[in-house]
C-alpha cells in the first residue's frame, strides 16, 4: 500500500496542493495534519507510521513537510525502516529508501544530521557567550530579592527556624536552606 503524509503548520495554509501531488503519486491513503513540524508529537504522523506494513511506501511532497531538521528526519526514517516500509519524497527524488541506494542515502543524511547538530551547538555557545558579555543572567530568577535574602539571613541568625522564615517570605524551606549554606 502507498501511504501519503501531508502537513501544514498554520491554519492559513492549505493542504490541497500537497494532496493533489500525493494522489498523483499513487497514494491510496493520505494522513493529514495541521501542526508545526517543529513539534515531535504529531498524532497523524504517529498513526501513519503505525499503519505501515512491510513492503508499504510512505510518500511526502517534500521532506520539510515531514521534519524540520535532519535528526528528526532520520528518526522518522528509522521508524519507517523498522516497519519494513520504504520512504520517498516527491520534491527530493534522491531521498528514496525504496531504491538500491537506500543505505547510502541514510548514511549521508546521518552525516548531515551530525554536522547540523555540531553547527547548532556552536551557534548556541556563541550566542550564550555574547549574551553573558551583555550582562544577561541565565537560569531561574531568584525567589527572593537581595534585600529579602539579607533579611532572611538576619532572621535565621536571630534564632528563627527555616520553616518560619520560609513562611514569612512565602517561599519553600529549601529556598531558605540554600541561603544559609556557605
Amino acid at each position: 500500500m502507498i501511504y501519503g503524509y501531508a502537513r501544514v503548520s498554520t491554519t492559513g495554509q492549505d493542504l490541497a496542493q500537497q494532496l493533489a501531488q500525493l494522489e498523483a503519486a499513487g497514494c491510496t491513503k493520505i494522513y493529514r495534519e495541521k501542526i508545526s513540524g517543529a513539534l515531535t508529537e504529531r498524532p497523524q504522523l504517529r498513526r501513519t507510521i503505525a499503519a505501515l506494513d512491510p513492503g508499504d511506501v510512505l510518500i511526502v511532497t517534500a521532506t520539510d513537510r515531514l521534519a524540520r531538521n535532519t535528526r528528526d528526519l532520520l528518526n522518522i526514517l528509522h521508524a519507517v525502516k523498522e516497519a519494513g516500509a520504504g520512504f520517498r519524497s516527491i520534491a527530493e527524488p534522491m531521498v528514496d529508501t525504496t531504491s538500491q541506494f537506500a543505505e547510502v542515502i541514510i548514511a549521508v543524511l546521518g552525516i548531515a544530521a551530525s554536522w547540523e547538530r555540531a553547527r547548532i551547538t556552536e551557534r548556541t555557545a556563541a550566542g550564550r557567550t555574547q549574551a553573558k558579555a551583555r550582562g544577561v543572567k541565565f537560569g531561574r530568577k531568584t525567589a527572593l530579592t537581595p534585600h529579602q535574602q539579607a533579611e532572611a539571613l538576619r532572621k535565621l541568625d536571630a534564632g528563627d527556624t527555616q520553616r518560619t522564615v520560609a513562611a514569612l517570605f512565602n517561599v519553600s524551606q529549601a529556598t531558605i536552606s540554600r541561603l544559609s549554606k556557605p
